[in-house]
């Protein structure tokens, strides 16, 4: 499935997640690319489809979630390493330069991933969701120091941007030690 447009609705409420999850479905022709609960007791839906479908679901969803939805957003053409950074099928072969974006919510992780995978010419290695984070969600990506710069600055703006809450930390690590960089890799 090649994914053109992509929307979230973050909610503080899992059953209330799931029911704004199975809406948003019926609302529009939309597919689920994630339906899942997140720490502490959110519950994350993510679809994808053409931009008017996806418009309609996330406003859809977004009045069936009311006061319990916690963040949203819509990214039209979004880029297409984002979906799996956050499925965790990435491989990256090697890291050179890393940055880092935590945000306060997944759905301004995912915007940030996406404005950072534009902005430079760098991979994502990792979009880690809120579990066992406390609601906070990071995003790692690699790639020449001032290419990592660029991008993690970019993810770092569209969230002051779009007001999905403040950017926690971020940081562009010029060369990782090799001991951390197997760490990331997971070797």
């Amino acid at each position: 499935m090649r994914v053109r447009t992509i929307g979230c609705v973050e909610l503080n409420s899992i059953s209330t997640g799931m029911h704004v999850a199975d809406e948003m479905v019926k609302a529009a022709d939309v597919a689920l690319v994630l339906a899942r609960p997140t720490c502490p007791g959110r519950y994350l839906v993510v679809i994808t489809g053409d931009t008017g479908a996806v418009t309609s679901s996330v406003q859809h969803g977004r009045a069936i979630g009311r006061d319990m939805v916690v963040d949203h957003f819509i990214i039209p053409s979004v880029h297409e390493d984002v979906v799996p950074a956050m499925n965790g099928t990435v491989v990256v072969p090697r890291i050179n330069a890393l940055g880092c974006i935590e945000t306060c919510t997944t759905a301004a992780c995912i915007l940030a991933a996406d404005a950072a995978s534009k902005a430079g010419n760098v991979d994502l290695i990792e979009l880690r969701f809120a579990a066992g984070l406390g609601g906070k969600a990071f995003v790692t990506m690699t790639g020449e120091v001032s290419s990592v710069q660029a991008a993690v600055d970019a993810g770092v703006a569209v969230v002051a941007e779009a007001g999905n809450g403040p950017v926690l930390s971020h940081v562009v690590i010029p060369s990782p030690s090799e001991d951390f960089k197997k760490h990331l890799l997971g070797m």
